[in-house]
């Protein structure tokens, strides 16, 4: 199975997933819109609102991939270098996830006139992080020389967006209150908070030196 991924360009199935997964548990403003969704509307508010996320987060994967096929046609060499500061940037976030002194609180989710999967999907197309996460995250995982173009692209998008289904419906399932339960222990968030970093820096040096 992981020489079909690797056929495809796509040098590291598992530590795709597994990266994804890590951001996929950072709090951020589409975890929060999904659990208000869901304590507001129960299932079936939490998971429209989820199907609105995934719907923005595959136009800005799709408009990324764009980005970084264009960059991978037009010099190859460049798109080395891409890769290395892709995996500076996740360092990066590592750095700032273990020197923050304190958590933040949670995020407000805005548009609360508009129906759930409205509010999915504005809230994650409306970030402007996303769109660069991805143009730093796809040259990680892709072999220039196998990488077979849309096909390599489609497939990444198609395990991210089955992470982010499977993670989304665990905090729906879950429940909001459960969840805001345990957003309170600040202590427990802080501690995945510098678990996180911690993986996030050491992932990245491990690309560098692949």
């Amino acid at each position: 199975m992981i020489a079909a991924f690797h056929a495809l360009g796509i040098t590291d199935v598992t530590q795709l997933v597994m990266a994804t997964l890590v951001f996929l548990a950072l709090p951020g403003p589409g975890t929060f819109c999904v659990l208000t969704c869901t304590g507001k509307h129960g299932l079936r508010g939490g998971f429209t609102c989820l199907a609105g996320l995934m719907l923005a987060d595959g136009v800005l994967m799709l408009l990324a991939a764009l980005g970084v096929a264009a960059l991978l046609q037009a010099n190859p060499m460049l798109f080395k270098g891409v890769q290395y500061v892709g995996a500076a940037y996740l360092g990066w976030m590592g750095l700032k996830l273990l020197m923050a002194k304190e958590e933040e609180g949670a995020a407000v989710v805005p548009f609360s006139s508009v129906d759930d999967f409205g509010r999915g999907f504005l809230v994650t197309l409306m970030n402007p992080k996303a769109i660069v996460f991805y143009m730093a995250f796809f040259p990680l995982f892709i072999d220039p020389a196998t990488q077979q173009g849309a096909v390599t692209f489609g497939v990444m998008g198609g395990l991210i967006s089955l992470c982010t289904l499977l993670y989304g419906s665990m905090l729906i399932l879950v429940g909001n209150a459960a969840a805001r339960r345990l957003a309170r222990q600040r202590r427990i968030t802080r501690l995945a908070s510098r678990l996180a970093g911690v993986f996030l820096i050491g992932f990245g040096i491990k690309l560098t030196t692949n």
